[in-house]
């Protein structure tokens, strides 16, 4: 990171974009660019790391197409994040996250696309693959940390120990062709059964801040959000089956797919806080504690504009423009604004995709899209 801001170069694809502000380092526009370079120090009460680290020498973020499994399934949506365009308080809110180094906290209704904003800011900032993690009832502070196999590992040592004896005997070693090399002596590593979660992985010393998504927060149970809260102050935490083996330092898995990690003493500490991005479909409140450490956005519906561009991502620039989506996206918005009816994004899509393999085409086709593929949330 440099000491001053630097705005990036604008791209063809910024073209027409609102004028940014000096200050902002994210702008919305869907371009990627080297903007991140430019933020400034953090600030003294936010700063982590050992003073006087060059970031040069940290490693980068993988590469955005090293992701797999549902995050591959999520970044493979990049004509969505590359579409996406946030709208002036948006990036206002992700540029005073980045600046503060404090989590962001995204309220809205269902399927109105809170998540797709950390995609779309990793994407434009190419912070690497979003670390996410969906968070359920049982969720607790360790699983975003890190996750131990103790019954692997005593399984294996088991095999370790078994095979040191029939070391010890000759006609054992005949026979099995068991050997006395030193690396068949070695007990397993532990560091081989430790894996880091989405949380762990993003506050390891990054070269440039990670982005981790901890989405749907307010389905946790009731001690998750104070339990984040001496994590997000500190930077750092401890893994107990690490520290207890001294200062030295353990290789272990990560959350990025087939990738390790260094750790050293068995602390996890990050070099640059992390874009930590809650999401919250506002079906509870949160202790005054965590709302006061985060900047707090609420996303509201989207208009005409950025739903057509929505739906040109994901089903193609012709399916954007034909009536049938036109006539679609107005009636889905009537509905909100004139009767309440809660409509997830994802509903529409799904009558866009029928609508475009004929169910359009009748009047028993319309129904069908009406009555079952958009059927409000809130109606029993």
């Amino acid at each position: 990171m440099t000491g001053h801001l630097r705005a990036p170069e604008t791209t063809h694809s910024e073209e027409g974009a609102a004028m940014a502000e000096d200050w902002w380092v994210y702008r919305g526009t869907g371009g990627p660019h080297d903007g991140i370079a430019g933020l400034p120090p953090a600030p003294p009460w936010r700063a982590f790391g050992a003073p006087g680290t060059d970031p040069s020498t940290l490693p980068a973020p993988p590469p955005q197409d090293a992701a797999a499994g549902l995050t591959a399934r999520r970044l493979g949506k990049a004509r969505q994040a590359a579409a996406y365009r946030a709208d002036e308080r948006e990036v206002q809110a992700v540029n005073l996250a980045l600046h503060l180094r404090r989590p962001l906290l995204i309220t809205g209704k269902p399927g109105v696309g809170k998540s797709t904003l950390p995609y779309a800011v990793a994407r434009e900032l190419r912070l690497g693959p979003v670390l996410r993690w969906s968070i359920s009832s049982r969720s607790a502070l360790r699983d975003g940390q890190y996750a131990y196999d103790a019954i692997g590992r005593l399984h294996e040592a088991g095999l370790w120990r078994e095979k040191d004896r029939r070391a010890e005997r000759p006609e054992e070693r005949r026979r099995y062709g068991v050997h006395r090399d030193r690396a068949d002596r070695e007990p397993p590593a532990v560091g081989r059964f430790l894996r880091l979660g989405p949380l762990g992985t993003a506050l390891l010393p990054w070269r440039t801040p990670r982005v981790l998504l901890i989405d749907e927060l307010d389905k946790s149970d009731i001690d998750l959000p104070n339990d984040l809260l001496n994590v997000f102050e500190e930077g750092e935490f401890e893994i107990p089956e690490l520290s207890r083996l001294g200062p030295g330092a353990q290789e272990i898995g990560t959350a990025d797919q087939g990738r390790t990690a260094v750790v050293r003493g068995g602390v996890v500490r990050c070099a640059e806080f992390p874009l930590v991005v809650l999401t919250s479909n506002g079906e509870r409140d949160f202790p005054s504690a965590l709302l006061r450490r985060c900047v707090r956005l609420e996303i509201q519906p989207p208009d005409e504009e950025r739903l057509a561009a929505m739906v040109a991502a994901h089903l193609g620039e012709e399916a954007g423009a034909s009536p049938s989506t036109s006539s679609l996206i107005g009636e889905f918005l009537r509905r909100q604004r004139e009767e309440g009816a809660e409509l997830a994004n994802d509903q529409l899509l799904n009558a866009l995709l029928m609508a475009g393999r004929g169910l359009w085409d009748g009047g028993r086709g319309h129904d069908v899209l009406h009555d079952v593929l958009l059927r409000p949330l809130n109606e029993s």
